[in-house]
């Protein structure tokens, strides 16, 4: 079947390139290139507006004296240079001893935290990977914590820690007799144990999901080939769970850390706006700094402080994995 010439006409006319030009580009090369930048642009602009403009005006606040008669316009107020950082860091005055004790509880905290979290997120994890009878029920009630609103489980806990007629107090001093008297979690000492229980109980559900979905990569073939060679459960967790899960792991810490760290959600709705000593963690004492004594430029030099030894850390921490999965893989 032959076109007709009105066809032919209609069509228009590709030119073949000659001996030795190169062929003319195709749009649609360049519109797959542009394409992936267009997608990620509204996510770029997010990124800028949410976290990128307010970091570098935080960073600007740092060397101002800012305070509550700047607050209107603090674009006016005085440059104070590094002075702001000078307080901070001066150990031997009240302010920079507060918040080194602030830090140091707040590394303590981060560690037990962190650990708790990823070894009950393990221990499920694996435990649930044999099929038995409820295994899905158990999957989801593990996942409940996590898919709660931060809010409602800390004021749900909140009320749970009450002294008076707090669930946790009636069945440890009431019903277990633990105890003279019902104890006081949300002041003193026992402060600092009922917030990490509220991060451990909201956090390990995040281990526990993140582990799950390693151990789905891993062959089932090499524990029947450990089982034929009367590797025991243990072995088998020890040679060939945790060695699989490596990079995994990896990135489980180093997220379960940066959260934890930075965590204010909790401290702020457990306690208020002002935690007790053995619990004033470094984000909710950064944020006693800047809007209880409206000295905004000493809690913006405390921020900048606290975002220099996130990034040391999380180098430190990447650079040392990265070399230890090299010389592993070699």
């Amino acid at each position: 079947m032959t076109r007709t010439t009105a066809t032919l006409e209609s069509e228009p006319a590709v030119r073949k390139a000659a001996p030795g030009e190169a062929p003319a580009p195709r749009r649609s090369g360049r519109r797959r290139t542009a394409l992936p930048y267009l997608l990620l642009l509204p996510a770029l602009l997010l990124e800028l507006l949410v976290h990128l403009v307010p970091m570098l005006m935080g960073i600007t606040m740092s060397f101002k004296e800012l305070t509550q008669f700047y607050i209107r316009n603090w674009s006016e107020a005085p440059w104070s240079g590094l002075d702001n950082f000078a307080v901070s860091v001066d150990f031997d005055a009240p302010l920079g001893q507060a918040l080194l004790k602030s830090f140091l509880t707040t590394c303590l905290f981060t560690v037990l935290s962190v650990a708790l979290c990823w070894a009950l997120g393990t221990a499920a994890a694996i435990f649930l990977q044999e099929n038995f009878r409820g295994r899905g029920f158990l999957r989801t009630l593990f996942l409940v914590p996590y898919a709660l609103p931060v809010y409602a489980a800390v004021i749900t806990w909140a009320f749970m820690f009450q002294r008076d007629n707090g669930l946790i107090n009636h069945v440890l001093h009431d019903q277990l007799g633990i105890g003279d008297s019902p104890a006081f979690w949300l002041i003193g000492d026992n402060s600092f144990w009922a917030l990490l229980i509220v991060s451990v109980w909201k956090g390990w559900p995040f281990a526990f999901l993140t582990v799950m979905a390693g151990l789905q990569n891993i062959p089932r073939d090499m524990y029947e080939a450990a089982a034929l060679d009367g590797a025991g459960v243990w072995k088998q967790i020890r040679h060939i769970t945790l060695p699989s899960l490596r990079p995994v792991n990896q990135v489980l810490v180093l997220v379960l850390f940066l959260w934890t760290f930075n965590d204010f959600n909790t401290p702020f709705v457990l306690f208020g706006k002002a935690a007790p000593e053995a619990a004033d963690l470094i984000s909710l004492h950064i944020y006693q700094s800047s809007f209880q004594t409206w000295n905004f430029g000493t809690g913006s030099a405390m921020s900048v402080l606290l975002l220099l030894f996130l990034l040391v850390v999380t180098g430190v921490y990447l650079l040392v994995t990265t070399r230890g999965r090299k010389a592993t893989d070699a």
